[in-house]
């Protein structure tokens, strides 16, 4: 199973948007795919329209000893299943700030017996035990980004974070890529910051954009996505071929990393002592 996670430190990047439409193309593509919704706030969830469940019946369940998280009933959104968030992720953050609680998530998965193609995170505009939850969980990151100032430099920051997670507590996540989003040709300083990303990643980011776009306004509130009400318009479009070139991509990684001896995690609850202090110093920033 492939596993991907959506992040950008900056909000208004079109982070749930990209999570929402990447999972819907790759159902209508045929790919089995599951959404966790990781984000405190539950955007995503509400943005399918489930109302939030019962903390164990939600990801919330994956941060309790006493839950079992194969107890959590999944949800049929758009073309994929969810795993929906809960509030009660808000309450229990101020409790999970030992080093160690950046691992429950990738413990909880490999206690599952999961029968998908590809698994994607929605994650919380900032850097919480949650998304770093994500990031230890995963293989690859999608970093959306609004061509503009403030995004960008959430982009970038978040990609910094990644190369540390990397290197500290999950050699596994070694693709990112970075996904144009909300782009307006008309606007010079997207311009800008286009090329200013593209000559600095180079290969790291895509070269499908998304556009700005009517079509993709209208899902955020019908618990539908823009591939079930208009997909001819530019914004299905758009999604439709990013999502191609992004899985091409994972895909091409995936047999270079097959290729090689694949690097060993740290085992769950365990982390070496040189990761501890900055993982504590990300927890508590």
């Amino acid at each position: 199973m492939t596993v991907l996670s959506v992040c950008n430190h900056k909000g208004g990047t079109g982070k749930t948007t990209t999570t929402i439409h990447v999972a819907a193309a790759l159902g209508l593509s045929g790919w089995r795919t599951l959404v966790i919704d990781l984000d405190p706030q539950g955007f995503l969830t509400h943005t399918m329209g489930i109302e939030e469940p019962p903390s164990d019946q939600s990801v919330a369940a994956f941060f309790d000893a006493d839950a079992d998280p194969g107890r959590i009933p999944i949800q049929e959104a758009a073309g994929f299943d969810l795993i929906p968030s809960s509030s009660t992720l808000t309450r229990r953050m101020r409790d999970l700030n030992k080093p160690t609680d950046v691992l429950w998530v990738r413990e909880a998965l490999q206690r599952l017996d999961l029968e998908y193609d590809l698994l994607l995170f929605d994650t919380a505009a900032a850097v919480t035990v949650y998304s770093l939850n994500a990031l230890v969980a995963s293989q690859h990151v999608l970093i959306p980004v609004l061509p503009e100032y403030q995004s960008v430099v959430g982009g970038e920051q978040t990609y910094q974070t990644t190369q540390l997670v990397e290197n500290k507590l999950n050699p596994r996540l070694n693709t990112r890529q970075f996904l144009f989003t909300q782009v307006d040709a008309r606007k010079r300083i997207h311009k800008t910051y286009r090329e200013y990303i593209r000559e600095k990643y180079g290969e790291k980011v895509l070269d499908t954009i998304v556009r700005t776009s009517t079509s993709l306004a209208k899902t955020r509130d019908g618990a539908t996505t823009v591939f079930d009400h208009d997909s001819s318009s530019r914004g299905a479009l758009d999604y439709a071929n990013a999502t191609d070139e992004l899985v091409a991509r994972l895909q091409s990684a995936s047999e270079d990393a097959s290729s090689e001896e694949a690097p060993a995690a740290a085992a769950p609850n365990d982390l070496s002592a040189e990761a501890a202090p900055e993982v504590s110093e990300m927890l508590n920033s």
